[in-house]
């Protein structure tokens, strides 16, 4: 028994007609290697026109590559999470914190007198 479906056994994007015919040439392409700290190997591949960049993050691990196999860039350096105490610690001795403490709480024993 013959379906009346005259595409039946055919996907989206088979055939002949679809390809380079459709999307015109491909550009002249070159490939690069990179190497990161983990010894992962990449080979991207640019346009012959494009610039090339130095760097490029490693697709399994995620550290910079280079193109000097045998130095590969450090992984970049993350500064941790600092809070706000952190923050005004840099700016401010222990001797200043403990003058506005002071001030604070004087303050607050004055309005709570009243």
């Amino acid at each position: 028994m013959t379906g009346g479906n005259a595409i039946r056994g055919t996907r989206v994007g088979s055939g002949p007609a679809v390809g380079e015919n459709e999307r015109g040439e491909a550009a002249p392409r070159k490939r690069i290697d990179y190497w990161c700290a983990n010894a992962h190997h990449s080979r991207p591949s640019f346009a012959l026109d494009a610039e090339v960049p130095e760097e490029w993050d490693c697709p399994r691990c995620g550290l910079p590559a280079g193109r000097d196999e045998a130095n590969p860039p450090s992984a970049r350096r993350n500064e941790p999470y600092k809070s706000h105490l952190a923050y005004v610690k840099e700016r401010r001795s222990d001797e200043d914190g403990m003058k506005i403490l002071d001030e604070a709480l004087a303050k607050l024993r004055e309005r709570k007198g009243r």
